[in-house]
């Protein structure tokens, strides 16, 4: 380690401590019905967001956390797997799972790493940067976090506990816990999105931006990509730099959409308080936002503009698709695109049931259908799969009373979207929706330890001064 992040970190650990307060630990521990210590919270997801989040939660003296990640360490998230950029898209100014500590800020630990000079020049941040940035934060704050353990189920338990079996190396155990928060990012609620029209395809000649594909094997040949998105390009853009002979975007719109509603949305009144609005009008501006979708800047479209052998189609949604002797043929309104392979870049949809560790409840959590109709020119059937979150981003019950459980499993993903605005997958909201989610759960913590509390504080009897002086009666003053 270099001399710069040796001062840095002891810089961290300096300012944490003095701003420790307060320091009293609230929480007793809690045994599992296995006769083991129950956690307080258990994350699901070790990347930016759970670091986010358990950090926040040992800053709110809850210690008894445990992340837990599939990846192993160091991959936690898209940014050395299926990220294909070479910079993030955020300006290098917004902070996020820094949690409003300077000497956590990915600025501070450029300079220490790279140098002062070196943060002045740079544009954006090298995407394996900000993946070596989030493994040293979470060293630093030492976050306790398991590699290669993945979820698979989600069931209650005794005492208002919840189970979480898990597999790691083969070996399936349970781990008991007061709360569940799934920091999962993209794939929280269901899976990268395959248009109908395509799934009778070959899988030899179909994948979607998040699968691992082989994009030295494409050199030299056709590639189609579907979507207009930053990842669409991402792709594409990887595939012309492989070598593909050639590469087709296809886009339903009449035009690509180039305006990026969040940079709009990145101001701490609609952060903060968009979950505060009623139904009506989160809808409203969620909804439009997320048909806008999100936006590309400049670099991302140059990066596949400078191949001669990029074509980009636009108003061109595909209408069928078959597998012919001389490739795939994709249908269009514009005619047809023949293809080697078909990259799927269409977003992610909600699937509960998809989803194996929430299979066992999945039917009785609550969607925005379940709970808001909007005006007619204002529906939309993709968004109102979307889960309908309590104010503490915990699921909420479709029939009420049947699995009263689940408003301990607490969402921050791309799924809670919709109830919350941008949160578990974005860097620009970090520094609001964290703190709003370890309120929450703190606030579950401490009113299910009513009881607890009112009996420690009427037994209280720790007296601050000692009276070595008896008072005087007003005859004796006289």
């Amino acid at each position: 380690m270099s001399d710069g992040l040796k001062r840095l970190e002891a810089s961290v650990h300096a300012d944490l401590a003095m701003i420790a307060h307060p320091h009293a630990a609230w929480l007793e521990p809690k045994t599992g019905p296995d006769g083991n210590a129950a956690l307080d919270v258990l994350i699901i997801g070790a990347g930016q967001s759970g670091i986010a989040i358990g950090f926040g939660l040992m800053r709110s003296r809850v210690s008894n956390v445990l992340l837990i990640d599939k990846a192993e360490e160091g991959k936690e998230g898209p940014w050395l797997t299926y990220a294909r950029m070479p910079t993030l898209r955020s300006p290098k100014d917004y902070t996020g799972p820094d949690l409003d500590i300077p000497s956590l800020t990915y600025q501070s630990w450029h300079e220490a790493r790279f140098g002062k000079e070196s943060w002045q020049t740079l544009d954006l941040i090298p995407r394996a940067h900000w993946a070596e940035y989030l493994l040293w934060l979470r060293r630093t704050v030492n976050l306790p976090v398991r590699n290669g353990c993945e979820l698979l189920e989600i069931a209650p338990a005794a005492d208002g506990l919840l189970a979480a079996r898990v597999v790691q190396a083969g070996r399936i155990e349970t781990l008991h816990a007061r709360k569940i928060v799934l920091a999962t990012g993209q794939e929280g609620m269901g899976g990268w999105m395959i248009p109908d029209v395509l799934r009778p395809l070959p899988a030899s000649s179909l994948a979607t931006v998040a699968d691992d594909i082989d994009f030295k094997g494409l050199r030299g040949k056709r590639v189609a990509v579907i979507g207009a998105g930053a990842s669409a390009f991402d792709n594409a853009a990887t595939a012309l730099e492989a070598g593909a002979a050639e590469v087709h975007l296809l886009c339903r719109r009449a035009q690509i959409q180039v305006i990026q509603p969040y940079r709009w949305l990145t101001f701490r009144g609609f952060l903060r308080h968009l979950s505060d609005l009623d139904d009506a009008w989160r809808w409203r501006f969620m909804r439009k936002i997320l048909e806008m979708r999100e936006g590309f800047p400049q670099p991302t479209y140059d990066r596949c503009a400078r191949h001669a052998n990029f074509i980009l189609h636009e108003g061109a949604p595909v209408e069928a698709a078959r597998q012919t002797g001389a490739g795939v043929e994709l249908q269009t309104p514009r005619g047809i695109v023949t293809a080697d392979f078909v990259i799927c870049g269409t977003g992610i949809d909600m699937n509960f049931a998809g989803r194996g560790e929430l299979a066992g409840f999945a039917g009785n959590i609550a969607s925005w259908a379940d709970r808001y109709e909007p005006p007619e020119s204002e529906r939309n059937e993709r968004l109102g799969r979307f889960p309908y979150l309590a104010d503490d981003y915990a699921f909420t019950e479709r029939v009420p009373g049947k699995t009263p459980w689940i408003s301990n499993i607490h969402l921050f993903a791309i799924a809670s979207t919709m109830s919350f605005g941008p949160s578990g997958s974005s860097i620009n909201a970090m520094t609001t929706a964290v703190p709003k989610l370890v309120n929450g759960l703190t606030r579950g913590l401490f009113r299910a330890d009513l009881d607890r509390h009112w009996a420690s504080l009427s037994a209280y009897d720790v007296p601050q001064a000692v009276v070595a002086r008896p008072a005087r009666t007003m005859e004796e003053q006289r």
